[in-house]
């Protein structure tokens, strides 16, 4: 049996556990005001150009570059379950594109456990995102939530 299709092969996988109830992280990653304060690499302002938070509702995130170059995130939601997952085709231009992102939230009390997901079209392409950088530059954006969601 092949595993070329097998999704599993073809994800990148990132877990936290943030220090904040549900309800706050659900918030910070579905209002537009919350997003642009964590949202892309720190030190980056980030501009929402367009945030519609329902299925089938297109999402839009520029953020300008040091170089003077604009970086473009946009998608299109998927599937939303209250308080339990997003999941959003995305594009991150002009570094990956034609990706599905799951956001997936957990609550234990006072904490969050949330697992991203990023399913890519092939292994090959999946490889080469975690070559370029997957890890740490996922990783600061969660990082970044973190702090966000402790002020």
């Amino acid at each position: 049996m092949s595993t070329i299709n097998d999704a599993k092969n073809r994800t990148l996988t990132l877990k936290r556990t943030f220090n904040a109830p549900l309800a706050l992280v659900w918030e910070a990653w579905t209002q537009s005001e919350h997003i642009a304060q964590w949202w892309g690499p720190k030190g980056l302002e980030v501009t929402v150009v367009e945030h519609n938070f329902i299925v089938g509702g297109n999402w839009k995130y520029s953020v300008q570059m040091p170089d003077g170059n604009v970086f473009i995130a946009d998608g299109v939601y998927t599937e939303i379950v209250q308080h339990k997952k997003i999941v959003s085709t995305a594009n991150f231009k002009p570094m990956t594109e034609g990706v599905e992102i799951q956001a997936i939230f957990d609550a234990d009390g006072n904490k969050t456990h949330f697992t991203f997901n990023c399913v890519h079209e092939t292994e090959e392409y999946c490889k080469q995102q975690e070559e370029m950088g997957f890890y740490n530059g996922w990783g600061s954006f969660f990082d970044r939530l973190g702090e966000f969601l402790e002020k």
